[in-house]
């Protein structure tokens, strides 16, 4: 496949389901979720979306119910995306916790001044 073409479908999904959790996440105050990043498999038939949620300790839980609620994640995505594309992925979820560490790191970089 070429590779363009996925990094577009990528950044579209990765659009789309940002807008999705922004929309989900105005009902339940004090959490943000957003999406660093999405891998597409070659055949475009799984997708991989990393997670970002603030704050940091509700982050195992939140991606553990929207794993489990991703069938309805994939119909919204299907209404967003459903012209543009052949086949909506599946979709699994996974908490990005690479904030967490950057900010681990310089707490102890830190730490030695």
């Amino acid at each position: 496949m070429d590779n363009t073409r996925l990094q577009k479908i990528e950044r579209l999904i990765q659009k789309d389901l940002g807008e999705i959790f922004l929309l989900q996440t105005k009902q339940m105050p004090g959490v943000l979720i957003s999406v660093t990043k999405v891998r597409m498999s070659p055949d475009l038939s799984v997708s991989r979306a990393y997670l970002s949620v603030f704050p940091s300790e509700k982050g195992a839980e939140m991606v553990e119910n929207i794993n489990t609620h991703k069938k309805s994640v994939r119909y919204e995505l299907g209404l967003r995306i459903g012209k543009q594309v052949r086949r909506i992925p599946e979709l699994s979820f996974f908490l990005d916790d690479s904030i967490d560490y950057l900010a681990n790191i310089d707490q102890l970089l830190n730490q030695d001044k």
